[in-house]
C-alpha cells in the first residue's frame, strides 16, 4: 500500500487522532518521547466493472457488477531518544538525538459487490504488524525575542533494519505566555517505506500543528 495523504485528505478521512511530545534536560544531557496515533476511514465506489475475481467472496463478479470498498486504517507510532546539548547558548541551542521508533499499522479492508446474477456478496480482511526503526536526529532552538522562538527538530532511521527509511520534520513559531506555558504552531511531516514478509506501508503523512506545552 503507497498513500501520500495532504492534511486535507487526511481531515476528509479522518476519525480520530493525538499527538503528544515530551522533553527533559538535566545539564546538558536531553531526552525526547512522543505518541502519535491516526484512525482514518476511506471509503470508495466503483461499477458497473468488467468481470473479475475478488479473493472471500466465493464467486466471480459478473460483467456490470458495482462496487464498494471501504478500508479502515490506524497507525500508532511511539518514538524515544536520548542526546547532549553541543551547542547552549541565550541565542541558539543545538541538540543531537539517538534512539528508536516502534511502529503498529492495523488495516481492515470490506468490499461489497451487487449484481442482478449474484445478488450482493461481502468479504472482508483484517492485518495487523509492527517494527521498531533505529533513528538519529537533531533540535534546535532559537529565540527571537522574549515572548517568540523557533523550534525545529528532524530525524532519519530505519536504514534497512525495521523500515527501508524514515523520517520526520517539524518546524514551529513558539509565544510564551509565562515560564510554565507556552503555545505553538507549525507543520509536521512523517514519512516511512516499509517492506517485509509481504506487508508494504510506504506513507507520508503532512499538516499544520498546534499545541501548548506546560513546563514542570
Amino acid at each position: 500500500m503507497g498513500v501520500d495523504k495532504s492534511f486535507s485528505d487526511v481531515m476528509r478521512d479522518f476519525n480520530v487522532g493525538g499527538f503528544v511530545n515530551v522533553w527533559g534536560r538535566r545539564d546538558r544531557f536531553v531526552l525526547s518521547g512522543d505518541m502519535m496515533y491516526v484512525s482514518t476511514t476511506n471509503g470508495r465506489g466503483q461499477g458497473p466493472l468488467s468481470a473479475f475475481q475478488i479473493p472471500g467472496l466465493g464467486v466471480a463478479i459478473p460483467p456490470g457488477a458495482g462496487v464498494d470498498a471501504k478500508v479502515d486504517s490506524k497507525q500508532f507510532t511511539a518514538s524515544l531518544q536520548g542526546g547532549y546539548r553541543v551547542v547552549d547558548t541565550p541565542r541558539f541551542t543545538l541538540d543531537v538525538l539517538g534512539g528508536a521508533r516502534f511502529w503498529h499499522i492495523s488495516t481492515d479492508v470490506a468490499v461489497r459487490a451487487s449484481h442482478p446474477a449474484i445478488g450482493t456478496r461481502s468479504a472482508s480482511h483484517g492485518e495487523d504488524f509492527s517494527w521498531i526503526d533505529p533513528l538519529i536526529g537533531v533540535r534546535t532552538f532559537l529565540p527571537i525575542t522574549d515572548s517568540f522562538s523557533l523550534h525545529m527538530q528532524a530525524d532519519v532511521g530505519g536504514f534497512g533494519w525495521g523500515s527501508n527509511h524514515t523520517w520526520s520534520a517539524l518546524a514551529t513559531i513558539n509565544y510564551v505566555f509565562s515560564d510554565r506555558l507556552s503555545a505553538s504552531a507549525g507543520y509536521k511531516v512523517l514519512d516511512v517505506d516499509y517492506k517485509h514478509r509481504g506487508h508494504v506501508y510506504d506513507v507520508r503523512l503532512r499538516g499544520p500543528v498546534l499545541g501548548l506545552t506546560y513546563r514542570f
